[in-house]
């Protein structure tokens, strides 16, 4: 087998293990030649511990460095234990990046389900109000029409609103784990909401602006606030065009 350009024999390996075990990653349950070096399996990381960090082996008279020209074939066969100590804890590292990932996702979401089902019932009521003052009934009663409008309007502002306090976690949660190897989809699935990635989760630093650009997605309550704008200077100017403003 090959790793990193060294070539290691069956022997070399089992006699470099032997001389790393004592430096191996705590969750480490098995090492095998696979077609492209070695394959880790590694016992289930909760996301909650320490991150997996090499130790060093420069006090080990085993593995610490020796010259090629004091023992070129110690000299070879330390370079090689190097390189997979170095290869062990990099997928280490990198599975317990994911097990993080998913375990913070779990800490923020909480009740994310629900602001979001909350926020598309607001959204649909809203969507009918609007609707239907484009109909011939809506002249009749104008004023109510209107009125319920505004009602709706304040309520899917609201539970816009109440969503992106738990989007803008969410929004964090991802931007602290974008080294992760799982993506933001994965990471959502493993930790139980798949639903999620259809969510409206903007940047974490768009949660804090006073004022946006038309670029860029913005939050749900931004969104909201000028679908609201959008909608209230319509009703204003039929209303001018109609007489049945004022």
């Amino acid at each position: 087998m090959s790793l990193h350009g060294f070539k290691i024999t069956p022997d070399e390996l089992t006699e470099i293990l032997a001389r790393l075990q004592p430096y191996m990653p705590e969750h480490l349950a098995k090492v095998e030649p696979h077609s492209y070096g070695l394959r880790y399996e590694f016992r289930p990381f909760t996301g909650r511990e320490a991150e997996p960090l090499m130790p060093s082996t420069h006090e080990d008279p085993k593995l610490r460095y020796v010259a090629e020209s004091q023992d070129p074939v110690e000299h070879e066969l330390r370079l090689k234990a190097g390189a997979i100590l170095a290869d062990v804890y990099q997928s280490a590292r990198d599975t317990w990046k994911d097990a993080a990932y998913v375990a913070a996702l779990k800490k923020v979401i909480q009740d994310g389900p629900v602001l979001w089902e909350a926020y598309q019932t607001a959204e649909s009521q809203l969507s009918a109000a609007y609707e239907y003052l484009r109909t011939p009934q809506a002249s009749a009663e104008w004023p109510s029409a209107v009125s319920r409008l505004v009602d709706a309007q304040d309520r899917t502002k609201a539970a816009a609103v109440a969503f992106d306090e738990r989007a803008q976690d969410i929004a964090q949660v991802h931007r602290d784990h974008v080294y992760a190897p799982l993506g933001r989809e994965d990471a959502l699935k493993a930790a139980g909401y798949p639903e999620a990635s259809g969510w409206h989760i903007a940047d974490p630093e768009d949660y804090h602006r006073s004022h946006y650009s038309n670029w860029g997605v913005q939050p749900l309550g931004e969104q909201v606030r000028r679908l609201i704008e959008r909608q209230d200077g319509h009703v204003a100017k039929v209303g001018r065009l109609s007489g049945t403003s004022g």
